[in-house]
């Protein structure tokens, strides 16, 4: 062994590893027509102005755009793929305030900023309360969605305890 550091995926991180203000920034993910596509086929999803071209180019936005709870996915994932969370994450408790702000069409490349905006011990020395702020832009820097994501993470083994 080369006596160098060893790094776990995912990482390991509690409750206790985040601190208001914190910021994750995303790569970017670039959606695609067949998104919609996937996206239409897995949820059932099918109005016409997410997979019917013809139909879009009519409409005021004059192309097919993305669902919005696919917008709201592909977010979710990007701060995923970045291990930000790591291992605390324990489940989501609540979406709040989920606004979108401006069309996605294909060919658009969203990437994500989300901050640590609410970090709340409670009163169970098993879990805490993380509160994040997502903001989801484009390639021109256009927030196209925002909402808050409330999630129940792991916190720190208190000395002793078995569980």
């Amino acid at each position: 062994m080369s006596g160098g550091r060893v790094f776990h995926d995912p990482p390991e991180k509690t409750f206790e590893d985040f601190a208001l203000g914190d910021v994750v920034l995303t790569r970017g993910r670039t959606i695609e027509a067949a998104d919609l596509h996937a996206f239409a086929g897995l949820t059932g999803d099918h109005y016409p102005l997410h997979v019917d071209e013809v139909h879009a180019a009519s409409t005021h936005f004059g192309t097919r755009i993305a669902h919005g709870p696919l917008t709201f996915g592909i977010a979710v994932g990007l701060v995923g793929m970045t291990n930000f969370y790591g291992d605390a994450i324990v489940a989501l408790l609540e979406i709040r305030s989920l606004r979108a702000l401006a069309p996605v069409k294909p060919g658009d490349t969203l990437s994500v900023r989300a901050e640590v905006v609410g970090h709340e011990a409670g009163e169970n020395p098993k879990y805490g309360t993380l509160s994040m702020d997502y903001v989801v832009s484009n390639q021109r820097q256009e927030d196209v969605m925002q909402f808050t994501q409330v999630m129940l993470a792991r916190r720190a083994r208190q000395g002793g305890d078995d569980g």
